[in-house]
């Protein structure tokens, strides 16, 4: 049998206007969320990230693939920095601290795919909060909803 032959799922699209940004209050960065898929625990962002935000130190239990499309950000505990235009692959089992620099000149730009939970940790390395698919699916509905935006339909799920 050739591929050609075999009944595939469509493609699926989403539009620029089909999801809107939203703002990320806790962040101050402004995000939209793409697409979700609980079965396997993927979730899609695509986001602008201000200078000098900082996320808290956090471990990745599944693999994340980030695209940065403008300005810069990296992790305080690597020498690299990722750069518009670059592609960033994490194993599971990463644990970092996100930042933007301080002297940014535009805001970073990024489309993540993340997979499974992420654990938040405080400074002793104790579990915080746990974000995942689902998590990040609610938290967008209700910044939507606090900020006065119609829940759109467009997220790919």
């Amino acid at each position: 049998m050739s591929p050609l032959d075999q009944v595939v799922p469509s493609a699926r699209h989403v539009g620029i206007d089909d999801v809107p940004f939203v703002e990320n209050t806790a962040l101050g960065a402004r995000m939209r969320l793409l697409q979700v898929n609980a079965d396997d625990g993927l979730y899609v962002l695509h986001g602008f990230m201000p200078a000098g935000m900082t996320v808290q130190t956090h471990h990745h239990q599944g693999p994340v693939l980030a695209f940065t499309l403008s300005g810069a950000w990296g992790y305080r505990e690597n020498d690299f920095m990722n750069r518009g235009r670059s592609y960033l692959y994490e194993p599971p089992g990463s644990v970092h601290t996100l930042f933007v620099p301080e002297d940014n000149t535009e805001p970073t730009e990024l489309v993540s795919a993340i997979y499974g939970d992420v654990e938040y940790l405080d400074p002793e390395g104790n579990v915080e909060y746990i974000s995942n698919a689902q998590s990040n699916l609610k938290m967008y509905y209700r910044y939507c909803e606090e900020q006065g935006i119609p829940r759109p339909n467009g997220i790919l799920q």
